[in-house]
C-alpha cells in the first residue's frame, strides 16, 4: 500500500470510529414507539422523485436511517441489504434508506455501490428528526443509525437503534418472518 491508500485508509477509519462513538453517546432520542403510526414523508430519491411513505400502505417496510454515504459502517450495511433484496421482496417488503445526503450522492454511492434499493435525501434532517434519528457530527446535523420496520397498515412494529451494520439485515429478515407469522 502506497502512503496516499494508507492515509486514507487511517482517516476513513478514525471518521468511522469517530461516528460510532458520537452516535452511542449523544442524548437519547425519542422514537415513534412499535405501536404507533409511522410518521408519513415525502422525501427525493437519487434519481430525483419524490416518495412517500404511503406510496407503500399494503407492504412491509424497512425504513433505515444512516449517517453518511461512502463511509465504512453505511456501505456495509447498504451492502448487506442489497445482498438480501431478494428475500426483503419474498416478504413483500421494500427496504428505504436515509441520511441527510443529497440525492446526488446517493445516486452516486448507488452506482459505486451496485445498490438497487431507494435512497432518500433528507438535506434538513426533518424525516431524522420526526424519528428521534438524529446526531451530530463535528458541527453538522446527520442521521443516527437506527432502523423502524412497518407493517402494511402503516404502523411500527419493530424498533432498532444503535444498530450493527453487520449483522442488522440479517435480524431484521428473522423479525419480519415472525412478524408476518403473527
Amino acid at each position: 500500500m502506497n502512503t496516499i491508500s494508507r492515509w486514507l485508509l487511517l482517516t476513513l477509519t478514525i471518521f468511522a470510529t469517530s461516528l460510532s462513538i458520537l452516535a452511542s453517546s449523544t442524548e437519547p432520542q425519542r422514537q415513534p414507539a412499535a405501536g404507533s403510526p409511522a410518521p408519513d414523508f415525502s422525501l427525493t430519491t437519487a434519481d430525483g422523485s419524490q416518495v412517500s411513505l404511503k406510496d407503500y400502505k399494503g407492504k412491509w417496510v424497512v425504513l433505515y436511517f444512516y449517517p453518511k454515504d461512502f463511509t465504512s459502517g453505511c456501505t456495509l450495511e447498504a451492502k448487506n441489504f442489497q445482498r438480501d433484496l431478494a428475500k426483503y421482496e419474498q416478504a413483500s417488503a421494500v427496504v428505504l434508506g436515509v441520511s441527510v445526503d443529497s440525492a446526488q450522492s446517493h445516486k452516486d454511492f448507488c452506482a459505486k455501490e451496485g445498490l438497487n434499493f431507494k435512497l432518500l435525501a433528507d438535506a434538513d434532517a426533518k424525516v431524522s428528526a420526526q424519528y428521534g434519528s438524529t446526531m451530530e457530527y463535528q458541527g453538522a446535523k446527520m442521521a443516527a443509525r437506527n432502523t423502524f420496520l412497518i407493517n402494511p397498515k402503516g404502523e411500527i412494529v419493530k424498533v432498532y437503534t444503535g444498530v450493527k451494520p453487520a449483522e442488522h439485515s440479517d435480524q431484521v429478515l428473522k423479525d419480519l418472518a415472525e412478524l408476518k407469522k403473527s
